[in-house]
C-alpha cells in the first residue's frame, strides 16, 4: 500500500455499517414498572361465581405464579371454589406434532358450543429449556373459537415441570368449572410423559394421529394408547382418504392386543376424521357422550374422579417433599462438596444421594427436638 494511500481507500479496509438500533427499547428504563394489585380473595371468588372471565384468568395467575403469597390467596380461592366444581366433562387431547391438535380443539369446541355448552380450553404450552420462556400461540392458532362468547381459552407454560403442570391444571379445572364450564379441554404438550400427569386428572382421554406417522408398530407408543378412550387419524381428507383409513385399521388391529378399558365396558375405538373440513367431528363428540353415560350407569364415572382425587393429593406429597428436601439448608450445604466428590468419581451417585439424605434427616429430627 503506498504510504499516502490512508486506510479508507484499501481495499482490505472494513466498513462499519448501519448502526444498529438497541436490543432493548431505552425508553423502558424510563418507565416505572407497575404492578396489579391484589384483590381480596373473596373478590376473585364472587368474580368466578359470576362467571366473570377477567376476574377468573386473575386467579388463574395467581395458581401460576411461584410466589408464596399468592399461593396463599390462590389456595383460599381454589378451596371456596371446590362446592361449585365437578360438574363438568374432562376431555384431555394429544397427539403426535402435526397431527392438528389445534384445528381439531378449534373445530370440535365450536360444534360444542353451537350446542349450548360452555367450553374451557387449558393449553399447556412447551417452555424453552434455554430462556424457559413460552410462546402461548394456541389462541393464534384458534381464531374463531377464541373470539366465541361461550368458549375460553387459556394457555399457560409448562416452565419445564410436568408435577408443576398437573398441579396448576387440576386447580384451573376446579376454577373454570366453579365459573359455569361444563367442558374442559386439556390440551397437551405432545406426546411424551406429559400425557400420564393429564390422563390423571380427565375423564376421556382422546389421542390424534395421522397417517404414516409411524405410530402403528411403536412399541414405544403403547403406554399412550392403552392410555386412550378412543383414538382419531386426523387429516382424512383429499387424496390422505386411503391412507388413514390404513392406518385406522392397523391402529385397530393393533389395540386387540391391549387390555380393555374398565373391565371389558369399554372397547377403545379408532376413527377417521378431518378437522379441517368438519368430518366426523360430531361422531367423536357422540363417542364422548356415550363413553361418559356407559362410566356414569356403572359408577365408574365417580369412582375415576375419588382416584383423581387419591393421585393428587400424592402427587402433591410428593411436590412438598421434594420442595422441603432441596431447599433445606443442611442439603444445601453439603450438596456441592458431595457432587464434587462424585464428579471426581470418589463416590457414587447413590452413596451422594445416600449423604444427602442422612443430612436431611439428621436436620430435620434436630429441628424437632428443639422445639
Amino acid at each position: 500500500m503506498d504510504k499516502g494511500t490512508t486506510n479508507y481507500e484499501s481495499a482490505l479496509h472494513v466498513q462499519d455499517g448501519i448502526p444498529q438500533p438497541a436490543q432493548v427499547s431505552p425508553y423502558l428504563k424510563q418507565r416505572p414498572l407497575k404492578r396489579a394489585s391484589l384483590l381480596p380473595p373473596q373478590a376473585y371468588v364472587d368474580g368466578i361465581l359470576a362467571h366473570d372471565r377477567v376476574m377468573l384468568s386473575k386467579a388463574i395467575t395467581l395458581i401460576e405464579s411461584n410466589l408464596h403469597e399468592h399461593y396463599e390467596m390462590a389456595q383460599t380461592i381454589i378451596n371456596a371454589c371446590i362446592p361449585y366444581a365437578g360438574n363438568s366433562v374432562r376431555i384431555g387431547i394429544t397427539g403426535v406434532p402435526g397431527a392438528g391438535k389445534s384445528t381439531f380443539i378449534e373445530h370440535f369446541g365450536t360444534l360444542l358450543t353451537t350446542q349450548g355448552h360452555n367450553l374451557a380450553v387449558l393449553a399447556v404450552d412447551p417452555s424453552s429449556e434455554l430462556s424457559k420462556g413460552s410462546i402461548l400461540g394456541d389462541k393464534t392458532r384458534m381464531e374463531s373459537l377464541s373470539v366465541n362468547p361461550k368458549a375460553f381459552i387459556r394457555p399457560s407454560p409448562s416452565a419445564g415441570s410436568l408435577g408443576g403442570v398437573a398441579r396448576k391444571t387440576r386447580e384451573s379445572i376446579i376454577l373454570c368449572e366453579a365459573a359455569g364450564f361444563d367442558t374442559i379441554l386439556v390440551e397437551t404438550v405432545g406426546v411424551g410423559q406429559s400425557e400420564t400427569a393429564v390422563h390423571s386428572m380427565v375423564d376421556f382421554f382422546l389421542l390424534l394421529t395421522i397417517a404414516g406417522a409411524g405410530d402403528e408398530l411403536q412399541g414405544i407408543k403403547r403406554g399412550i394408547m392403552e392410555m386412550a378412550n378412543a383414538i382419531v387419524v386426523n387429516k382424512a381428507d383429499g387424496d390422505n382418504i386411503q391412507r388413514a383409513e390404513l392406518t385406522r385399521r392397523q391402529l385397530a388391529n393393533a389395540l386387540q392386543l391391549f387390555p380393555h378399558h374398565n373391565h371389558a365396558l369399554w372397547k377403545t375405538p379408532v376413527m377417521t376424521a378431518s378437522a379441517l373440513y368438519d368430518t366426523s367431528i360430531a361422531d367423536i363428540w357422540q363417542c364422548i357422550e356415550h363413553y361418559v353415560k356407559v362410566m356414569k350407569e356403572n359408577g365408574l364415572f365417580q369412582q375415576r374422579r375419588v382416584q383423581q382425587s387419591e393421585e393428587c393429593l400424592k402427587a402433591f406429597i410428593e411436590q412438598q417433599l421434594f420442595d422441603l428436601f432441596y431447599s433445606n439448608e443442611a442439603v444445601r450445604a453439603q450438596w456441592e462438596p458431595l457432587r464434587a466428590q462424585m464428579l471426581q468419581q470418589q463416590m457414587s451417585a447413590y452413596a451422594v444421594g445416600a449423604r444427602l439424605m442422612e443430612c436431611y434427616t439428621q436436620s430435620y429430627q434436630s429441628d424437632s427436638h428443639g422445639r
